[in-house]
């Protein structure tokens, strides 16, 4: 039997534009598997081809064994998917929403009303089904549109971009609810994220996006493992900063991608033990340290060392998800 997603040389072009480069995916049966990367690196444009909202420009894809072009209705049949840009009518309630989607799906009323019942439970949203949507919260809105996605009881969920804007608290809940479904209903889960601690957090395997490309791939924890030493973060005063930059790298470690501007950042290939060194070393051509940090590798190392520069806080607009067409969650 076929794996639930498979790609390969999957391409979509905008114009000039390639929002994704040849990119080769296989996700098994039952894993949550993470699609990591910035804005604008092609996560959005390559869950719409998946999803068959989008024609790939070359190569092919096939979605819990259909052809995503050639067997689209097979495909949205098989699929549960709760976009970024979900498009809930704030004037029905949670309950008629779920009822529509239902009856959408071929189930008759008793069994529509048995099956809204239990996924708002599952969501936490019994006591708010009768609540029209425009009273709820980003976080409430987000767990009726993954119990949307569930009505059909899919073979695969699409997750895009599910915690983007909600609170702490809000955002611990939905991951919490995106396990559940994992762990005791077998959901295979494609997850796209731009935060690190939410890949790291709930997929068994990811594979980091980067201007259409895919430049890494693999278990989290193994792929921390490759980055190998520590990373050593400097804040140091201006006017040693480069003096500062020859001294400790040509003695400690490689040069990393910094997590703020105006800071050093090194790989420290003896860890902890030498960072009195580094200090010493420092204090010898007379730089100022205001601040200092070691931390252990992190996803945003992996990236930082397949692309040059960090992850976290890229703010670029994802032009290629907005050339795509709006639709709905829950599909």
């Amino acid at each position: 039997m076929s794996a639930p997603i498979e790609a390969e040389g999957l391409v979509r072009r905008f114009g000039e534009l390639v929002a994704v480069d040849g990119i080769d995916l296989v996700v098994e049966e039952g894993e949550i598997f993470g699609f990591l990367g910035p804005n604008g690196a092609g996560k959005s444009t390559a869950v719409r081809m998946l999803t068959t909202l989008l024609s790939p420009s070359a190569g092919w894809a096939r979605v819990a064994g259909h052809d995503v072009v050639t067997e689209a209705r097979l495909v949205r049949r098989s699929i549960g998917v709760a976009l970024q840009d979900a498009a809930i009518d704030p004037l029905m309630t949670g309950n008629e929403l779920l009822h529509l989607q239902a009856v959408l799906h071929g189930l008759n009323r008793s069994a529509a009303n048995k099956r809204g019942g239990e996924l708002l439970e599952r969501v936490g949203l019994t006591a708010a089904a009768d609540r029209r949507v425009g009273t709820y919260s980003g976080g409430m809105r987000r767990r009726l549109d993954l119990a949307l996605s569930l009505v059909h009881e899919p073979v695969v969920l699409f997750l895009d971009e599910p915690t983007t804007g909600l609170d702490p608290m809000s955002r611990i809940n939905l991951w919490d609810e995106v396990r559940k479904l994992n762990e005791e209903h077998g959901t295979t889960v494609f997850l796209t994220t731009q935060y690190l601690e939410e890949a790291d957090q709930l997929a068994g395997r990811i594979a980091i996006i980067d201007q259409g490309r895919i430049v890494r791939d693999g278990e989290p924890a193994k792929l921390k493992e490759s980055v190998g030493a520590p990373t050593l973060n400097l804040m140091i005063d201006p006017d040693h900063l480069d003096g500062a930059r020859q001294a400790v790298c040509a003695r400690f470690g490689t040069e990393r991608p910094a997590l703020r501007p105006g800071e050093l950042a090194i790989g420290l290939e003896g860890g902890a033990t030498q960072m009195a060194e580094v200090v010493r070393t420092l204090d010898e051509i007379g730089a100022r340290v205001d601040h200092m940090e070691l931390l252990q590798p992190s996803l945003d190392d992996v990236f930082a060392e397949a692309t040059g520069r960090r992850l976290e806080g890229a703010d670029a607009g994802d032009g290629a998800s907005s050339a795509a067409d709006p639709v709905g969650g829950g599909t």
